[in-house]
């Protein structure tokens, strides 16, 4: 998936932006409590699934700082601190067309995000929901409900094999 990525990164047309439709990247956080041992969730509105916080680059090229950024702005939540600005996951998905906008591929880049403060969320117009879940159960895919993301667990063994 690396390569499929990088030849993405060279395309003359700006993969930063939404209106590649051909795909873009997108940054996502993998936001863990101060202790490690949960992850927060969000039940997507648009998508209808249980998947980790995130969005569109929008033009930005540091997709880490798009996943803090996507953090705080769909959280609520204030003290959050980019892990160590490694990448942590990689991922392609679909997206389904929706009204006005064809379906296209999301290329997801996530980094793992902190949480240092309070964990009392907000939730956010782009949410149905949020969620702390403990990795354990992630990684199980013993999360309440079953249209979460299959690469959920995939990131959750990732985290506890650390």
């Amino acid at each position: 998936m690396a390569d499929e990525f990088s030849t993405v990164l060279d395309d003359p047309e700006n993969p930063f932006l939404r209106e590649r439709l051909a795909g873009h990247f997108t940054g996502s956080a993998w936001l863990v409590s101060a202790d490690g041992q949960r992850v927060l969730l969000t039940h997507h509105r648009k998508l209808d699934r249980w998947l980790q916080l995130g969005g569109h680059a929008d033009g930005e090229r540091d997709l880490a700082q798009v996943a803090l950024k996507e953090a705080e702005e769909e959280s609520g939540l204030t003290a959050l601190v980019l892990e160590d600005g490694e990448l942590f996951d990689i991922d392609k998905h679909w997206i389904p067309e929706r009204t006005d906008v064809p379906g296209h591929w999301h290329y997801d880049a996530r980094y793992v995000v902190r949480a240092l403060g309070s964990e009392q969320f907000a939730i956010s117009e782009e949410s149905l929901a949020l969620a702390w879940r403990d990795i354990r159960d992630v990684a199980n895919a013993a999360i309440e409900t079953p249209d979460g993301d299959d690469s959920l667990p995939r990131m959750a063994k990732r985290w506890l094999a650390r």
